[in-house]
């Protein structure tokens, strides 16, 4: 058999990288003479560059140091693609992942625009920007601050207590796009603001209480006036704390994270070889069939009937249906254990599940 192995990661535990491995390692022990072709997966967030890397030769890391979210310096890198586009990881320069501990009105963008106005610098002439896995709500002025947008905040305001401070705004000195564009990646549709906005959906896990919910979104409101072009409904102004809206007001397009990473690392092409597909993520839920990374892999695997294997550390959505929508086999395969058991040792889970599927093929 053929075996496209294309996993996103399991976020906060291991790489789409290590995970692809881990699976194919567990298959082998059960089908050694397979043909597995590993194509780790990303959605835009954590693990963007290292899935694009993986899968694009002549890529090149280039190292950068930016201001993280929290004002501590953060050594990262950008991603010089052949053809000379660059690929941005906000979850890399001002990612939740960066903090000690949450911080709700000061943590901020300004890596991610620092590492832009770097990739500029170094002559990139696209972006490619994945923006999932944000530390903070500010709306994405931090990364604009960053590429020269000045506003009325007093020096030292950070994070989303710059937009107690707009407007007013200047974006006369803000960079200008490369020639070929800058393409935000995400897979998330929310719009800025409202019940389904940024602050309301994502401000949570970024540290908003209840109570400072409406605040939050207030603030974004502001933010969204500076800008009377862009429509803050936009599906994706929303995302990565309002991040999609300031991006989208420098003058950037949002495309699906995981459809723009599956083109570019060759996803459509080695499916269309392959005799089945393995994808998934770590917490397999509601919003999984909804533009995600699996959703994507399913997508193509579907379109040439091609079955396909799931992996999650965790399934908390029916699986049956999402199989059904999709017109395809899907295999569920979790832990023998407690659901815990793929947060404590991810690649051991992965590895059961890689030998399961396998066993499962062996007619």
């Amino acid at each position: 058999m053929r075996v496209v192995i294309a996993p996103d990661s399991f976020k906060g535990t291991a790489s789409a990288a290590d995970i692809t491995e881990a699976v194919a390692e567990g298959w082998r022990t059960e089908r050694p003479d397979d043909d597995l072709v590993l194509v780790p997966m990303a959605d835009g967030g954590e693990g963007t560059i290292d899935a694009v890397a993986a899968a694009v030769p002549g890529s090149e890391r280039i190292p950068v140091t930016v201001t993280g979210p929290d004002d501590r310096p953060v050594e990262t890198w950008w991603l010089r693609l052949p053809d000379g586009r660059a690929v941005v990881e906000l979850a890399a320069t001002s990612g939740l992942t960066l903090l000690d501990g949450l911080r709700p009105d000061t943590a901020h963008t300004t890596g991610f625009g620092q590492a832009i106005a770097a990739a500029l610098d170094a002559g990139a002439t696209g972006l490619l920007l994945g923006i999932g896995g944000s530390a903070s709500t500010d709306g994405g002025v931090g990364a604009l601050l960053a590429l020269g947008l000045a506003t009325g905040a007093p020096s030292g305001v950070t994070g989303a207590l710059v937009l107690d401070h707009v407007p007013p705004v200047d974006p006369g000195a803000l960079r200008a796009l490369p020639p070929l564009g800058a393409v935000v990646l995400s897979d998330v549709t929310s719009p800025l603001v409202g019940e389904h906005g940024a602050a309301a959906v994502f401000g949570p896990q970024k540290g908003v209480t209840p109570d400072r919910v409406a605040v939050h979104d207030d603030r974004l409101r502001r933010w969204a006036t500076c800008f009377p072009g862009i429509d803050p409904a936009t599906g994706g102004a929303g995302a990565a704390g309002g991040t999609g809206f300031g991006m989208l007001a420098w003058g950037a397009t949002i495309a699906s994270g995981a459809q723009a990473v599956a083109e570019a690392v060759g996803l459509p092409d080695a499916v269309a070889e392959a005799d089945l597909v393995v994808t998934g993520e770590g917490r397999f839920d509601g919003q999984s069939a909804a533009g995600k990374a699996p959703a994507i892999v399913c997508a193509l695997a579907a379109h040439l009937g091609t079955p396909t294997a799931l992996v999650a550390g965790e399934v908390t959505a029916p699986v049956d249906a999402f199989a059904q929508a999709a017109s395809l086999t899907v295999i569920a395969t979790q832990t023998t254990g407690e659901p815990d058991d793929a947060l404590r040792d991810p690649l051991r889970f992965a590895r059961i599940a890689g030998a399961r599927i396998a066993r499962a093929h062996l007619t």
